[in-house]
């Protein structure tokens, strides 16, 4: 995350939880729930915009990826499985170590950085994804800018964060985090970000958005693919 839109405690919170990251049953098996529709989408979205067969097993072959707000890397494992040279950042160095360790025992050469955006010094993604974060940062203004400053030419970025309605309160806060499904203290729902904000946030920063998505939940099925965006949702966008 770009350095001036880092909050400390954010970062605490979430290096506080580094060592549960990869674990399904613990903090965080809700990002392991949610990381299934979130490939899907992500494989949509790239095999559209660069045409690939859908039937690959390396979409990314020969294209760069940047996951901002990393964690502890549970996107990035699934990008380099797709072919991409993977680049992670997170402002939580215990998030860093940890992705670390469990890249190194899964065999995978993923170059992860602590710290922000700023400190990649002008280097160019195809693909810039950043999930659940921009709502976790001080001025989300300034790390779409980031984000975009980031972004090759022709390249797409991915975004997802919680709309700021009754409904994402309910599911996340009072029960999400009142029920222990979420750790406590997460999310501030004052900061949730509605589709048409942070569609004119991308778009101050030079981005225009080509597809948004949202995320919803099935009991038979869990988290789906919505075009109800009343809770969680999507942003795909590009250079304007």
């Amino acid at each position: 995350m770009a350095s001036t839109t880092i909050d400390p405690q954010e970062a605490a919170h979430f290096g506080g939880l580094a060592e549960d990251w990869w674990n399904p049953k613990g903090s965080s098996a809700m990002l392991h729930r949610l990381n299934p529709v979130r490939l899907t989408y992500l494989r949509e979205r790239i095999d559209e915009h660069w045409g690939d067969d859908p039937a690959s097993f390396t979409p990314l072959a020969g294209k760069r990826a940047l996951d901002a707000g990393c964690g502890a890397g549970l996107l990035c494992e699934p990008l380099a499985r797709l072919g991409a040279a993977v680049t992670g950042v997170d402002a939580a160095p215990e998030n860093i170590a940890a992705a670390r360790a469990h890249a190194a025992l899964s065999g995978l050469a993923i170059d992860y950085r602590a710290g922000s955006v700023d400190a990649l010094g002008g280097e160019a993604f195809d693909l810039v994804t950043s999930m659940e974060v921009i709502e976790h940062v001080t001025d989300p203004g300034a790390f779409a800018a980031g984000l975009a400053g980031a972004l090759a030419p022709g390249g797409l970025m991915i975004l997802s964060t919680p709309n700021r309605t009754l409904k994402s309160h309910l599911a996340m806060i009072t029960l999400g985090e009142g029920l222990g499904q979420i750790p406590k203290g997460t999310h501030d729902w004052h900061k949730f970000l509605k589709p048409e904000a942070l569609t004119e946030l991308l778009a101050d920063a030079g981005l225009t958005v080509i597809d948004t998505r949202g995320l919803g939940f099935s009991l038979a099925r869990g988290f789906v693919l919505s075009d109800d965006l009343s809770m969680d949702y999507f942003v795909t966008a590009m250079r304007a």
